[in-house]
């Protein structure tokens, strides 16, 4: 019985310890300064680090930067906090997988002492496979953890030549790594890949949220940038 007690009691510590980051209570710091006025108020930089879609690759080669997440989320921030001075810097790379985005990550994105950083790459891991992958990721999240930095980890967006609801493709294993990754470090994350699959689920066509087979349209953008300002209210 006592033997029972305690797998129950181990079984419930690794429950409650395996979460992501308290979405009420992450940004707390960083909401604090959003509400501050001129002259007490200061710069704040978000920084999104990843391939084509923060980017704003849409059908390629035309890049949409404005009706990309990154500057959703800016207009979002700045409508629900009209003092704050603001800053959304994009170091991604269309093309680029994790392993890359690793190699520079200090001298380009570090550089740019963001306030909240945000990573995006699993489209693209799909080329490097989960386990080179995984070492990338946490190379950067435990750099990024090391400098006080607050982040969130970004699941990814559909690619249409996947079926979404198919739970055993590659894309699926990588969104399933990253929400794991996740509630390892205790970081924030946006399932976007979730978002996706629900509306799947419930019959709709993730035709009309794809630019092209692997890059959102603005609709599709703006699904994510919902998600990813609940982190700010």
């Amino acid at each position: 019985m006592k033997k029972i007690l305690l797998a129950v009691l181990f079984f419930c510590s690794v429950s409650l310890s395996a979460q992501i980051a308290d979405k009420e209570t992450y940004l707390s710091e960083f909401k604090n300064e959003l509400v501050k006025k001129w002259p007490k108020n200061r710069t704040l930089n978000i920084v999104f680090h990843g391939h084509s879609v923060p980017t704003g690759y849409a059908r390629t080669p035309i890049v949409n930067t404005l009706q990309a997440y990154p500057h959703m989320l800016l207009h979002g921030i700045k409508t629900q906090y009209p003092f704050a001075v603001v800053n959304v810097i994009t170091t991604s790379i269309g093309g680029e997988q994790a392993e890359q985005g690793e190699k520079r990550f200090k001298k380009e994105v570090l550089t740019h002492r963001p306030d909240v950083l945000f990573i995006d790459y699993a489209l693209n891991d799909r080329g490097i496979g989960l386990e080179r992958a995984e070492k990338a990721w946490r190379k950067m999240i435990e750099t990024t953890l090391k400098k006080g930095i607050k982040l969130i980890l970004l699941a990814p967006t559909p690619d249409l030549k996947e079926d979404i609801l198919d739970e055993n493709t590659p894309l699926a294993a990588h969104a399933e790594m990253i929400r794991k990754l996740a509630e390892e470090y205790k970081v924030g994350l946006v399932d976007s890949y979730k978002i996706f699959y629900d509306k799947a689920k419930n019959g709709e066509d993730l035709k009309k949220y794809m630019s092209q087979n692997n890059h959102p349209n603005p609709a599709g953008h703006s699904s994510v940038a919902a998600e990813i300002m609940t982190w700010f209210y």
